[in-house]
């Protein structure tokens, strides 16, 4: 039942402008309790009528009463599946950022989903976050608005797809990244190359295997499709797909790898295989994640700053939530070439 100084806001705005939670409960016939669990991402309402009300949010939109909500003190962070040292460099670089401001950090994982659930984002919208940092994962367009209706902020971190123009992301030149690891072995000598990629639907992935195929093709080296294969960023990936290239008839001298954890498959498969790292074969790693300087050979890798890259994004969800522009709504941040002990000349070039 409506009240009196609601009622005559239930029907449509002649003027256009977003709908009020009474105005939302009138077109969907439920009461402003059910649209208000909604709005706050309660879970104890049936999920036809949850859809059914932020269809009518996304149609006409949604306009709070003149007392504001006020956001928690919390920064979301979410990422596709939490493990290594990856998530942690994220972690890191969010919680320094999030401690000057005084902010809190809630992490939450999908289980290696790219893109969140029903549930994840009732969760979101309970809590009302000061912003949410969305890592190696990305948000359906009903997501999206479900957060832009409430004013809570996104920006992604290394996305995993080819995000929406209006996005604001952080992320780094893979290309540049896939491009400096390979000319780095050709400045070497080495001709027989090899990669062994991220997913092949992932925006990083497929930038940096351009980067390697970029270097090749300046070099006037071919690149035997023998010597590519395909990975999920994981150390079992680098172990495997290095194993099936090294019974090959004329096997690669250099490996370039998606990220560290594929190449410390790729040391793993050296050592089985009775071979030296570098002596006998060259191994470029990608993120430059702590571990690298710890693995024997020192690991040559492309650093990718993630700290920076997660404190960046921190920023630009607090310029967001306080409803101020962003200088630029894409940050792209630089990489660097960190070499180290598992790159060598090839014998005899």
């Amino acid at each position: 039942m409506t009240s009196a100084n609601e009622s005559d806001s239930a029907q449509d705005d002649p003027g256009g402008r977003p709908f009020t939670i009474a105005q939302i409960a009138d077109h969907a016939g439920v009461s402003i309790a059910t649209v208000s669990k909604v709005v706050n991402g309660r879970d104890n309402v049936a999920p036809e009528t949850s859809e059914l009300v932020e269809g009518i949010i996304r149609r006409y939109g949604y306009r709070r009463r003149k007392r504001q909500v006020k956001a928690s003190p919390l920064v979301d962070v979410v990422f596709h599946e939490l493990r290594g040292l990856y998530g942690i460099e994220i972690i890191n670089g969010v919680a320094e950022a999030a401690r000057r401001h005084r902010l809190g950090v809630v992490v939450s994982e999908l289980e290696g989903h790219h893109v969140p659930g029903r549930g994840w984002v009732e969760d979101v919208l309970a809590r009302r976050p000061t912003g949410v940092i969305a890592v190696f994962t990305e948000l359906d367009p009903d997501q999206r608005e479900q957060l832009r209706s409430r004013d809570i902020p996104i920006v992604l971190v290394d996305p995993a797809g080819d995000p929406e123009t209006e996005s604001a992301i952080v992320g780094a030149n893979n290309w540049n990244g896939g491009l400096t690891a390979t000319r780095h072995l050709l400045g070497l000598g080495h001709r027989r190359i090899a990669a062994i990629t991220g997913p092949g639907h992932v925006l990083s992935a497929r930038a940096r295997f351009d980067g390697y195929r970029a270097a090749m093709d300046l070099a006037g080296v071919p690149v035997d499709p023998a010597l590519v294969r395909s990975g999920d960023y994981q150390i079992t990936d680098g172990r495997d797909r290095t194993r099936e290239m090294l019974r090959l008839s004329d096997p690669p001298t250099a490996i370039v790898t998606g990220n560290d954890g594929e190449a410390l498959g790729v040391y793993h498969a050296a050592a089985e295989a009775g071979l030296r790292i570098p002596e006998d074969l060259s191994v470029v790693g990608y993120d430059d994640l702590p571990m690298s300087q710890w693995s024997i050979p020192p690991l040559t890798t492309v650093r990718q700053p993630l700290r920076e890259m997660a404190a960046a994004a921190t920023d630009m969800v607090l310029t967001l939530a306080r409803g101020e522009a962003l200088q630029r709504r894409r940050v792209e941040v630089s990489t660097e070439l960190v070499v180290r002990g598992s790159t060598a000349p090839l014998p005899g070039a």
